[in-house]
């Protein structure tokens, strides 16, 4: 996540941290359906006005750093060395995000959100477009140049691989296996498979 420069945008992110920090704490102690908007707008001590500006709906307090997740995905893409290989830097990216997710402290969190369908509603609508922009990170790399449709299949496999591998009992072996196969699938398909 990038700092904020200015006074302002300081500012802005720490109501942001404040109002999100404040929702997490509310949803754990007393469950996330039985906390609404307003709970946590007058506990962070701002107005619903101004929890709307930071965060669209309730579901997205608890995925807070959803827009991180997004940029950390396509700048794996677009901020790689020159001749660095995709898979391997994706890899490294989804390593980094699955230890955060897995970290003890994010248990209840997963917990919760397993455990209210608007949550895993939610979770999935933002798989699917985070899928999308990594998508069109790939396919937009001059030095790849793969098809819409492989740009959009490796970009899911990604993305369920996160899933997968944070749910699994070894994180890091679900990567190692799940990524080959996606090693495999980018060779058949990307620059330097058939045509």
């Amino acid at each position: 996540m990038t700092v904020p420069s200015g006074r302002r945008e300081r500012k802005k992110a720490a109501t942001r941290q404040k109002i999100s920090d404040t929702a997490l704490r509310l949803f754990l102690e007393r469950g996330y359906d039985t906390v609404g908007i307003r709970d946590v707008a007058a506990e962070a001590d701002v107005a619903v006005t101004t929890l709307f500006s930071h965060f669209a709906s309730k579901e997205a307090l608890v995925f807070e750093r959803d827009e991180d997740f997004e940029q950390r995905l396509t700048q794996a893409v677009t901020g790689r060395a020159p001749h660095e290989p995709l898979i391997p830097a994706l890899r490294r990216e989804i390593r980094s995000l699955v230890r955060h997710c897995t970290a003890d402290s994010a248990a209840p969190i997963w917990r919760m959100i397993d455990e209210s369908p608007a949550l895993r509603k939610y979770e999935e609508s933002m798989r699917l477009r985070h899928a999308e922009s990594l998508a069109t990170a790939i396919a937009a790399d001059p030095g790849l140049s793969p098809t819409t449709t492989a740009s959009r299949t490796i970009a899911r496999f990604v993305i369920d691989a996160h899933s997968l591998a944070r749910e699994a009992a070894d994180p890091d072996a679900a990567l190692d296996e799940i990524f080959r196969m996606i090693e495999a699938a980018w060779e058949v398909t990307g620059p330097s498979g058939p045509a």
